[in-house]
């Protein structure tokens, strides 16, 4: 399968898109993840209110300067006229497309109306959508958002049509409640059920953990482009496996233990260069974890690697961890 997927006027060479994660899909994730095969790359979600008054932090989110593209902003808040000047200053810097985020459930979002809470006041998110993509000129417009606040008001299909109505070009579904966070088990019913319900490109997202479940996505609901979230941390080998199945190639072999270490150093390394040693060492640790998932003795690997604060350290912590795995030692055995 080779299929374009149109969202407005841009145009994506497969249907094979990365979620927008706070805390990962940085630049350099984002760096990444294009390499290994995604068509359209988000970014972490950006507070709409701390661009307009210009926080330091939020700001650094948006640079989006000489970055291969397409690239997606993502926006929260809950203001209509507070989100359509950020839908300015996100085009400004360069989005491709500009996403509000309606499906985030952590509890210091939610509380203040914005994320999934908007799927409580739709008309607050219909005229957030209208003032988005009244600012965002040629640029598309898009929503994030979740099955519904719990299973008692799973409100998607009323939510989609809505945003839909008011003018989003795609929206992006995630088969959860609000309630779930992201435990249990993503309800594709509800992705197929609003792809029977709008005329726009769906996205559907949760539990893309392999190229069978991607492709299974897209035969289940019809949804035109499947998004991959947490799975693809710190395991760009995903993409690329869902990029060949896509593409018809055959697939490539799972990463050994030497290639998910080279991977993880090259990440750190970008970083740095991204962030400076200081930074990039603290955040590259979240990050570890993932590339070292199932490795013979990663806990006790990442309670080693947690105390370090420079980059030659850790590269040469994952150096010896490699030696003794080749050399056979049994140091890592069992933990």
């Amino acid at each position: 399968m080779n299929a374009t997927v149109k969202i407005g006027k841009v145009s994506l060479e497969l249907p094979l898109i990365t979620a927008p994660m706070a805390g990962y899909t940085d630049r350099v994730y984002r760096f990444l993840a294009k390499e290994a095969g995604a068509a359209l790359t988000y970014t972490e979600m950006i507070s709409a209110q701390g661009l307009i008054f210009s926080n330091q932090a939020t700001w650094a989110l948006l640079d989006l300067a000489g970055e291969p593209g397409p690239v997606a902003v993502q926006l929260f808040g809950r203001e209509p006229e507070v989100l359509a000047e950020a839908t300015r200053l996100a085009v400004a810097a360069g989005a491709a497309l500009v996403d509000l985020n309606m499906g985030c459930p952590t509890p210091k979002i939610v509380k203040n109306g914005e994320g999934a809470a908007l799927m409580r006041d739709i008309p607050r998110a219909a005229a957030i959508v209208a003032a988005m993509v009244k600012a965002a000129g040629p640029v598309p417009v898009t929503v994030k958002m979740r099955k519904g606040w719990d299973e008692h008001s799973a409100n998607v299909v009323e939510v989609a049509r809505a945003v839909v109505d008011a003018g989003a070009a795609a929206v992006a579904v995630h088969g959860r409640t609000r309630n779930q966070f992201y435990s249990g088990q993503a309800d594709w019913d509800c992705i197929r059920q609003v792809k029977e319900a709008v005329p726009v490109a769906v996205i559907g997202n949760g539990d893309i953990k392999s190229a069978a479940d991607a492709a299974a996505m897209l035969e289940r609901t019809g949804c035109d482009a499947v998004m991959v979230g947490r799975a693809s941390i710190g395991n760009p080998w995903l993409l690329r496996a869902i990029r060949a199945q896509m593409t018809g190639r055959p697939p490539e072999p799972e990463p050994d233990v030497k290639t998910r270490i080279a991977m993880a150093l090259r990440h750190q390394q970008l970083l740095i260069e991204l962030k400076g040693e200081t930074t990039a060492v603290k955040q590259m640790r979240k990050h570890l974890v993932y590339y070292l998932r199932g490795l013979r003795g990663a806990a006790r690997l990442r309670q080693k690697l947690y105390t370090l604060t420079t980059g030659a350290e850790v590269v040469s912590c994952l150096h010896n961890y490699l030696q003794e795995i080749e050399a056979g030692k049994q140091n890592y055995d069992g933990v």
